[in-house]
């Protein structure tokens, strides 16, 4: 089942592309990373998908509801953390809460229940009786998560939800994200990739406006992957490099040192040869092999080599 449906949406300022021809689709229950440099468009489309911006062109369904129109029923089906969320900073965090069910028309049950379960949810529930004023910036970003969460979307939109977090706010709400994609579709934008690669299982990577390319992290990492094997051995392997030196499918054979372990690598010139022979020249060696590996790239290198190169065919 598709969660979000894409077709030719645009957004124009004037002259200004802010999104170009859009077209995208997103399945249930994944965890959609939707990459850019700022100005990118990334805002822009969750404006768009979530009836905050009307579009100058295209179309678009959420959760089965279309969207612009001033659809109520898209609200309904969605949640939104915004690039930079407001709060009442004299409500506490469960006022805050309650607020937000009774602009949803939960019931007063609702809420209480809602608010409960939210706030362990997130691990605020000891600081709910706390001022929001109070709160430090995870604990806020923590806050915006479950306010979206009251009105059980069936998609949640977080718009650069790790943003200028520390480290450790970083990795509370990416924790939170791993926990939440079990029961709901989740749309997140973000320039910063490593936490990207951390949680989400599909990326689409946009660039002035436009939509480079679309896939599952893996995939990206397969079709991006360096030719490069990394070995690590129990012995000195400097005869082994020299022999690798001397077969005409690989090239560089060297060892380097990594984090004061040593590691052999090697370029291969014919990838799919090495992949079956490597590892019987290894057995011949006759060393102790502890780690053999095709190094990948991650989610940064494989956007910098697109945005820089363009996407590989």
């Amino acid at each position: 089942m598709t969660a979000i449906d894409v077709r030719g949406l645009s957004k124009y300022y004037g002259p200004v592309k802010a999104l170009d021809n859009l077209n995208l689709e997103v399945p249930e229950n994944a965890v959609f990373g939707f990459l850019g440099p700022n100005g990118a468009g990334k805002t822009t489309t969750i404006k768009l998908l979530t009836g905050f911006a009307r579009p100058t062109a295209g179309e678009a369904r959420v959760a089965g509801e279309k969207v612009g129109d001033g659809n109520l029923g898209l609200q309904v089906k969605i949640g939104l953390l915004p690039d930079v969320p407001a709060f009442y900073d004299w409500m506490t965090g469960r006022e805050f809460m309650q607020f937000v069910g009774e602009l949803h028309h939960l019931t007063p049950d609702d809420i209480k229940k809602r608010t409960e379960e939210l706030l362990e949810l997130v691990e605020l529930k000891k600081a709910g009786n706390r001022r929001v004023g109070g709160y430090s910036r995870g604990m806020r970003q923590r806050l915006g998560i479950a306010q979206a969460l009251i009105n059980r979307p069936k998609v949640l939109f977080l718009d650069e939800p790790t943003s200028a977090l520390d480290p450790i706010g970083r990795r509370e709400v990416l924790k939170l994200i791993l926990r939440l994609k079990e029961n709901t579709t989740i749309f997140m934008s973000s320039h910063i990739l490593s936490d990207v690669e951390r949680v989400c299982s599909m990326v689409g990577i946009i660039n002035k406006g436009k939509l480079i390319t679309v896939s599952s992290v893996e995939a990206l990492q397969k079709k991006y992957a360096r030719s490069v094997f990394e070995m690590e051995f129990m012995e000195d392997a400097g005869q082994f490099v020299e022999s690798l030196k001397k077969i005409p499918w690989l090239a560089e054979p060297a060892i380097v040192v990594d984090n004061g372990t040593p590691q052999v690598k090697v370029r291969a010139l014919d990838i799919d040869r090495a992949r079956k022979e490597l590892p019987r020249v290894i057995g011949e060696s006759g060393l102790t092999l502890t780690r053999y590996e095709l190094s990948l790239p991650s989610i940064e290198d494989i956007f910098v080599e697109i945005l820089t190169n363009g996407e590989k065919k």
